[in-house]
């Protein structure tokens, strides 16, 4: 690959400067913070952030920006909010702002070919697995459901189709057997940011080079619907377990205890079986649920228009049925 950045003379003329990298961002959520961070901390220049519009959020859903815009302006930098990336106004300002390339972590968008065009070494995407498995929008959450033991990050170069563009650099990181989402996607994002940083500096140096991905061991992750959420308490424990861990936060596991959802928090899995399947125990410090194999012992659980709270709070606060059930 050839040398990103141009050589100039130093303010004395004795010798070589190298100009940082010209950095344009896109990101949208909280996941995509630590790379923003990690790029203004490092010695590129971040000239603008592109992420979505604003949104409405909280009880009162007034419009708020995303994190990434946030942490934008706390740094004085320029924001683009394009309604689409395609948007024509949108494309001349990222034209003119001439960027040698655009690094790019959950921006919640497709990015075609014009605007792909644009940087002199194009979008690189920091995805959250070891490509190519799990392409897609929910890498972290179907790997945790998956069962894998193993996951990571991968910097590589953005394409049209669907994260299968050449590889640029990949970490591992293994799934602890308590990890929810939250807490792996959170380890992925700081450890990637410093990978896509590092990726950035070798485009700089000029001694990095994209490697296809494989052709085979292909695998994807599509966005979690609320329905995939439903627990089917028809599966071993430890399947279940999976399940809850990598619906947390988002879009949250649930169940049904007659005509009410109830979400469900991460569990405990019991050393024995005492229960039928989706029968509830309720008993002073815990709240048993059975399953095909050993119970599951609650730890959180959310009633509809009720705040998360503890289950044995919950259960001895609930009117519950003698032989009440999730299902």
């Amino acid at each position: 690959m050839c040398r990103c950045a141009t050589v100039r003379r130093g303010a004395d003329g004795t010798g070589p400067r190298l100009v940082a990298v010209r950095v344009v961002f896109a990101g949208t959520p909280s996941t995509a913070v630590p790379t923003l961070e990690a790029l203004v901390a490092s010695r590129h220049e971040v000239i603008a952030v592109i992420t979505r519009p604003d949104a409405p959020a909280g009880r009162g859903r007034a419009l708020a920006a995303s994190p990434v815009a946030e942490v934008a302006a706390a740094h004085g930098i320029e924001v683009l909010k394009p309604v689409k990336p395609s948007d024509p106004g949108f494309m001349h300002r990222l034209r003119a702002l001439k960027p040698d390339c655009i690094p790019i972590v959950a921006y919640g968008a497709l990015i075609r070919r014009e605007a792909l065009d644009i940087p002199t070494f194009g979008w690189i995407n920091l995805h959250f697995s070891v490509l190519p498995a799990w392409r897609g929008a929910a890498p972290v959450q179907r790997a945790i459901m998956a069962g894998d033991e193993v996951t990571g990050a991968t910097v590589f170069s953005l394409v049209e189709e669907l994260d299968a563009g050449p590889v640029l650099g990949s970490i591992t990181e293994r799934i602890r057997e308590d990890d929810t989402t939250a807490e792996l996607l959170s380890r992925l994002a700081d450890f990637g940011s410093r990978l896509l940083v590092d990726v950035v500096d070798h485009i700089e140096d000029g001694d990095i080079a994209a490697v296809p991905q494989p052709e085979d061991n292909i695998s994807f992750a599509p966005k979690l619907s609320t329905e995939e959420g439903r627990i089917d308490w028809n599966r071993p424990a430890f399947a279940i377990d999976r399940h809850i861990r990598g619906c947390t936060p988002a879009p949250g596991a649930w169940t049904m205890l007659g005509d009410d959802r109830i979400k469900i928090g991460p569990a405990t899995i019991a050393d024995d079986r005492t229960l039928d399947v989706g029968r509830l125990h309720v008993a002073k410090r815990e709240v048993r649920v059975g399953t095909t194999t050993t119970d599951l012992v609650l730890a959180e659980v959310q009633a509809v228009g009720k705040k998360r709270m503890q289950a044995a709070d919950w259960g001895r606060g609930t009117a519950l049925a003698a032989e009440a059930m999730f299902v």
